[in-house]
């Protein structure tokens, strides 16, 4: 489903990712890991573009700004599925089945931009999309990261529960497990 662009100039401007942007984005996650901790595991121990990339993805997009087309930033959708410990937090914590479940994913701002509402467009794109699929939008988030956790919970993000998967550095705090309730709820 593509989103539409923010019609101001020079304004933050949200579009599907495409392979072309691959590179861009590796490049942007790489100089804003040493910064921000994400992702938590570093250097991937697999291509980043499999990172960014993620098996079933509902959708991508990018973040722009000004007048320029290169991506200043990254967000995808994914499907809930399968089981662990984040799925059956979710599960847990919004009384909702797996299926109407979906998560937001590899959300990231370029370090140069950061503070510019880069990163909240791209989560209220993110969480639009998870609404019209009819969705709960649900998302994880490493208690350090303060900052993150800070943007989700001023978006009326509530913490669910906690988890320890696997890829979290036994000198962590569980993850927060994060869903967002209806507005009307």
């Amino acid at each position: 489903m593509p989103l539409p662009d923010v019609p101001q100039p020079g304004a933050v401007r949200i579009r599907e990712r495409t392979p072309d942007d691959l590179p861009a984005l590796a490049r942007a996650l790489a100089a804003q890991q040493p910064h921000t901790g994400y992702p938590q595991r570093w250097p991937l121990p697999w291509p980043v573009e499999s990172f960014l990339q993620r098996q079933g993805e509902l959708g991508a997009w990018v973040a722009t700004l000004g007048d320029t087309d290169v991506p200043v930033g990254h967000v995808s959708v994914t499907a809930v599925a399968g089981d662990g410990p984040e799925v059956d937090g979710w599960v847990a914590g919004t009384g909702r089945p797996v299926e109407e479940l979906a998560a937001v994913s590899v959300l990231f701002v370029d370090h140069g931009v950061s503070g510019l509402g880069v990163g909240r467009a791209l989560l209220e794109a993110s969480v639009a999309f998870i609404r019209r699929s009819g969705r709960v939008p649900v998302l994880d988030v490493v208690q350090e990261t303060e900052r993150a956790v800070r943007l989700y919970q001023r978006a009326g993000w509530q913490v669910v529960g906690e988890a320890r998967p696997s890829w979290l550095p036994d000198t962590h705090r569980p993850v927060l497990l994060m869903a967002l309730p209806d507005a009307a709820g």
